[in-house]
């Protein structure tokens, strides 16, 4: 009898187990230790970087290898930057993103499949200049670790990847001779655990 209470507790235990409710984190990224990167090829033979300076990204998982994480971000057109002022307006323009008319960039990831150790497949919906297509890129874990500064927990992620700007219409008045129709994406970042209310 006292065996047949113990088989009881056992499967009881089991069953409650299999119902426990895993915490989701939520992580912000560091502004000053991120970075939201593109590059073009001009006249065929010259990269030419630039950045957006203004945007968010937030990463939510339940699992410490991030391994079912969902990301979002969005970045403010406005805030380009190649380090040419006369070039940020002309790219803020009609002829290019129309910062005015859309004003903000997002990424809705929508899938994550794994492919190796830390690295992984992120599909999402990405709307740019009013158009939003399906896009996938290299995400690559790089660790977590303590910062010593913040004494904040800190995770660090970078995605890689290539759009076409004939995707989105942009800079359809400029042929792929003068500027280049794959635009590789650079994105670097630091994340911590968003406060918990």
């Amino acid at each position: 009898m006292k065996r047949v209470g113990l088989i009881f507790l056992a499967v009881v235990l089991f069953i409650s187990s299999a119902f426990v409710i895993v915490s989701e984190t939520t992580w912000t990224n560091d502004k000053p230790h991120s970075q939201l990167a593109f590059t073009v090829t001009h006249l065929g033979f010259n990269d030419i970087a630039g950045t957006f300076d203004d945007f968010t990204t937030t990463v939510k998982a339940s699992k410490p290898d991030f391994s079912d994480a969902t990301f979002n971000m969005a970045a403010k057109i406005g805030s380009i930057n190649t380090r040419v002022e006369a070039r940020n307006n002309h790219l803020k323009s009609a002829d290019f993103f129309d910062a005015e008319k859309c004003p903000e960039l997002t990424f809705t990831s929508t899938g994550l499949k794994s492919v190796g150790k830390n690295k992984f497949k992120l599909t999402g919906n990405l709307t740019l200049h009013g158009v939003t297509k399906v896009v996938t890129v290299d995400l690559l874990y790089r660790g977590q670790t303590t910062n010593p500064m913040t004494q904040k927990l800190t995770s660090a992620f970078q995605i890689t990847g290539t759009i076409k700007r004939s995707d989105f219409g942009i800079g359809e008045k400029f042929p792929e001779a003068v500027i280049s129709n794959e635009v590789r994406i650079s994105a670097n970042g630091e994340f911590v655990q968003a406060d918990k209310q």
